[in-house]
Formats: C-alpha cells, structure tokens, sequence
C-alpha cells in the first residue's frame, strides 16, 4: 500500500506481525484479565470460601477464547490448558493478585499509568487472538465467511460471550447480563476485528494481513486509552449504532397496518375517580358557603342530557379497553 510507504509504516507492521506475545504480552492479559475477575461483585468472598472456584473462573477469564473456540470446532475443550507453562503463568498471577500480602499485587497494578500499559498490551493480544481464530477457521473452512467471523469472534472475546456459564461456577446467576443482550465494548471491537480479518482472509478486503494488523491495533489501544482516560464507558460505534438501529430495526406495529385499526386511548379509573371526587367537592362547597346560581331550564337539561351521553360513551370505551386488557 502506498500510504504506508510513504509514511514508512511498512517496517512497523512487519515488525508488529512477527511480534511475540509470550511471556510480557500475555502476562499483561493475564494480569488485567483476574484484575477483571477480581472487581466483580463478591469475587472476593468466592476466594476466601472457595479458592478451587477462584482459581477455575480466573482461567475461564484467561482462557476463555480458546475453550469457547474449542467447543465451536469440535475440539478437546481441555486442549487450551495443554499449555502448562501459560497455566502455570496465569495461576501464579491468580494467586498473586488474589494472596499477595497487604494487597501489593493488585494496588500497584491499579496504579493509573501503569493499567493503562497493561490494558494497552491486552489489546495488542486481541489482535493476535482474533486474527488466530480467523486463520484456524480458514484452516477447516475455506469459503465460509461467517464461520470464520465466528471463530475469530469467539477467540478474541470468548471470555465475557461465557460469561454466564463463568457466573455460575461463583453461585451467581444473571442471565440478564447475557452478552448478546448488551454487548460491551470489547465484544463489539472484536466482532468488528473478526469481520475485517474475515474479509481479509477471503479476499474481499483488498488489503495486505500486517497492514490491517497495524491499523486494528493502533485503533483499539488508542481508543483503550482515551476512554480509561476520560473515564468514559460509551462505544465510538454509538453514533452509527443508533443511526443503523433506527433505520432497519424500529417502526410502526405490523398489525396496525394489516387491519387498519387505530389505537384509542383508554381511560384510566384513577383519573376518573380523582375527577369525580374533585367535582362533589367543589359542589358542597359552592352549596355550604350559599353561592348558587340560576340558569334557564332548556340549556341545563341539554347539558346534563349531553353529560350523560358522554359519560355513556366513556363508560364503553372503559368498557372496550378493560376487556382487550
């Protein structure tokens, strides 16, 4: 690509692609991955009452990705924890962020500027996962496109997609907490991530793999950093989201439209009631302090003739919504 050329950013890339994750950059997950776990509601008192469930929600934190990947290719789910080096890696660091004494662990690594490394290089791994996910898919399926965005989407971002299932081995059950219900933020960046190397992948995407890599990358920690920075929480994708949402997926009721009925308003008994109590209040007190006038005979029967009419029609319309209630 000639942009990259000129700007000399081809060397970058290169050098980006052929950077290695283990050890520092998958500490660094590792580390804000049982951090993650360590700030949800009663993580703590999982881990004084049951280190074994600690231990085993911080590796589906870890290693989400890669058992979710697993089970969707129809692979051993233990083959991820084959690894016993990166298992070794991430239980100590449970431990350390979970045991240390007086919380040394766990306090320095919430520091500011130092998170802020850490959540960088966590999103430098999103890369790779994603992008492995992609070309493992690719492996077994050539040409089918939304296998390979749901691989990649799955390595990237498995560990809060089982979330749930993760939920429960802590005694927790929210299922409302579901991450296709309400995606997060890293969800999303990664379902984006696995579409662009999918259409890489296939050709589609008329741009070369270490390229790409530098743009997603550079995109997700800069991004990473501004909304750690501002302390902001909401999607760049906000905007697009609700512009997309509102044109495809909102409208009027279909069945309004099939049957050509219009919606009437119901009259609430509360309202009525409240009217009602309001106008024989007013009634005794015009009566008590003496106050009353006359009116011709003719316009008062035509208008409690008319009062009752309407009161009989608002009395069907009641009527008519208590009973399509």
């Amino acid at each position: 690509m000639d942009v990259f050329d000129v700007l000399h950013l081809d060397e970058l890339s290169h050098g980006l692609a052929n950077l290695s994750m283990f050890p520092y950059f998958d500490m660094a997950h590792y580390i804000v991955s049982v951090m993650a776990l360590r700030e949800q509601p009663g993580a703590l008192q999982v881990s004084r009452v049951s280190p074994l469930a600690c231990w085993f929600s911080s590796m589906l934190f870890c290693f989400g990705g890669a058992v979710l990947s697993a089970i969707m290719l129809a692979e051993p789910v233990v083959a991820p924890l084959s690894n016993s080096t990166s298992v070794l890696l991430a239980s100590i660091i449970w431990y350390l962020v979970f045991y240390c004494p007086m919380d040394l662990v766990y306090c320095t690594a919430a520091l500011l500027p130092l998170r802020l490394v850490l959540s960088g290089m966590k999103e430098v791994t999103r890369t790779w996962k994603v992008l492995g996910g992609v070309t493992q898919a690719h492996g077994k399926y050539k040409d089918s496109l939304l296998v390979m965005i749901a691989i990649g989407w799955a390595k990237g971002a498995g560990g809060g997609l089982i979330s749930n299932f993760e939920q429960l081995v802590r005694g927790v059950w929210k299922p409302e907490t579901n991450e296709l219900l309400k995606m997060s933020y890293p969800t999303k960046i990664t379902l984006i991530g696995a579409v662009l190397f999918a259409l890489q992948q296939t050709d589609y995407l008329p741009l070369q793999k270490h390229h790409l890599m530098l743009l997603y990358t550079v995109f997700t920690v800069v991004n990473k950093s501004r909304m750690m920075l501002t302390g902001s929480s909401t999607s760049p994708f906000a905007a697009i989201e609700s512009a997309v949402y509102k044109t495809l997926f909102t409208g009027h009721s279909p069945y309004a439209a099939l049957t050509g009925e219009e919606e009437k308003p119901c009259i609430d008994n509360r309202t009525a009631k409240t009217a009602a109590s309001t106008a024989d209040k007013n009634k005794e007190s015009t009566e008590n302090g003496g106050v009353r006038k006359r009116s011709p005979a003719s316009p008062v029967s035509g208008q409690s003739e008319s009062l009752n009419a309407k009161d009989e029609s608002g009395n069907e319309e009641t009527k008519s919504c208590k009973k399509t209630e």
